[in-house]
């Protein structure tokens, strides 16, 4: 056995322990107690948390004077609508295209079912950080809204150790899971759909992100408010095309989805068999790795949005975990069941792309390739200010930002050309490292959250 392949079976025996069954379970169940504390209130006020969203889209602003205060930026920050974009920019990845896929293939169709209920008791778990993020948050020395897990840690349980943790976790696995993994699965993709050069869409990769990074928040948001209700389109219409043409074979995939999430579906034909609870874990699992519920990096976004009410801006947050999982993983999923191809014996994008041209041909790789370098440079300029909101935190200014941002770059440009097996599992690790200061914090404040969600008062 080489090194590298030592290294990362040790990484894969620490990454199974972080994201064993424990950690799930404790991540779901505060999900659910948030819930039932709150008396249900992602269901009742979802109409209001998606007719702001969908008022802030399209250009509307309501009549009293504090929304439209609200929706104007002041100096140093971003709307409450960017503030959204550029976190669902994070979230919206490669994984609605590839890791639904991979669920459905590793847990079967059933999979799919327990993704949403992640996704239903997520929502509560993303308002919370969200709602913690805006009330704990700070000013810099440039008048700019600073927030996220490690200011809530901080001022809200007074444990800044346990804050500097959470910020170094964060700052290594930006240049992970946020950068070089995203640029390699574009390269990868856009390698597959036009057969274009790795090394060269690294580098248009990497000046893009450049360009943006200089701008700091501002320019993010203002990117991420543009591109991502496109991005998001494009792909969704791919789907929603797809689903035209196998209508007939929707109740179906809707009967595997609901018959295999509670029983068992028997070995046969080499296919290996699927219990609950394999559906469970890979569902449940998928599910909080698409959404990001509990993982503490959408709230360093929402933190710098430009409104003084944590409840209403943790709304936002409710919708963002919805949008991702809801619609656009369930896209995904529908595709690749509706092609009867769920148990060919491919997996990840190779999956998706196959169900995709069963229906529409060739030009499916296209779109999969064009939605995978979209969400994925989206992501990597998302983690970029998440990564600097990190390093601020630890030393204190911005001065180690100039450093940070170069070798951010490098990465990227790098990562589109390179094995990343073991950077995928780094970042996994890192990720999980990242959720247990996180979750930790969203425990002991609890308590707050349900106060200030039953005031429904700004805090």
């Amino acid at each position: 056995m080489g090194i590298y392949q030592f290294i990362n079976n040790i990484v894969d025996n620490i990454n199974n322990v972080i994201w064993g069954p424990f950690v799930i379970i404790i991540i779901l169940g505060l999900g659910i107690a948030l819930t039932v504390f709150t008396g249900f209130f992602q269901i009742t006020n979802f109409g209001k948390a998606m007719k702001t969203v969908l008022m802030s889209a399209f250009g509307a602003r309501g009549k009293d004077r504090k929304d439209k205060k609200e929706e104007k930026p002041g100096h140093g920050s971003i709307s409450p609508y960017q503030a959204l974009t550029t976190a669902l920019a994070g979230t919206l990845g490669t994984g609605n295209i590839t890791g639904v896929a991979t669920a459905i293939v590793s847990g079967g169709p059933g999979a799919i079912f327990w993704m949403w209920v992640s996704a239903f008791f997520g929502m509560m778990t993303k308002y919370a950080e969200v709602a913690l993020a805006v009330k704990y948050r700070e000013r810099n020395i440039k008048g700019e809204y600073t927030g996220g897990p490690m200011y809530y840690i901080q001022n809200g349980l007074k444990c800044k150790p346990l804050a500097v943790i959470f910020a170094v976790f964060c700052v290594l696995a930006s240049f992970g899971i946020g950068n070089m993994v995203q640029s390699n699965s574009a390269s990868e993709a856009v390698y597959s759909g036009f057969n274009l050069n790795k090394t060269f869409t690294g580098l248009v990769i990497a000046a893009l992100t450049a360009i943006v990074m200089l701008g700091g928040v501002k320019r993010i948001g203002k990117v991420t408010e543009k591109i991502v209700p496109y991005m998001a389109g494009f792909y969704a219409f791919a789907g929603i095309l797809v689903l035209a043409i196998n209508f007939t074979a929707i109740p179906n995939a809707f009967s595997l989805i609901f018959a295999n999430s509670f029983g068992v579906r028997s070995a046969a034909g080499g296919v290996l068999g699927y219990t609950v609870m394999t559906a469970m874990r890979f569902g449940v699992a998928r599910g909080i790795f698409s959404n990001e519920a509990g993982l503490g990096s959408a709230p360093i976004a929402h933190a710098a949005s430009d409104t003084d009410n944590p409840v209403k801006q943790g709304m936002w947050g409710i919708f963002e975990v919805f949008f991702d999982t809801m619609i656009m993983c369930t896209f995904t999923a529908l595709v690749v069941l509706t092609s009867g191809l769920w148990d060919s014996g491919m997996d990840g994008a190779a999956l998706t792309v196959a169900a995709f041209s069963q229906s529409i041909g060739s030009i499916a790789a296209k779109i999969i390739a064009i939605s995978t370098a979209l969400f994925a440079f989206c992501t990597i300029i998302s983690w970029a200010y998440y990564g600097e909101k990190g390093l601020e935190y630890i030393f204190g200014s911005e001065k180690p930002i100039k450093i940070y941002r170069v070798v951010y770059i490098i990465l990227a440009a790098a990562g589109a050309s390179i094995n990343l097996t073991l950077i995928w599992n780094i970042s996994d690790v890192l990720n999980g490292l990242m959720v247990i200061p996180n979750i930790i914090a969203l425990i002991l404040l609890f308590p707050q959250v349900v106060r200030m969600t039953r005031k429904k008062t700004p805090v």
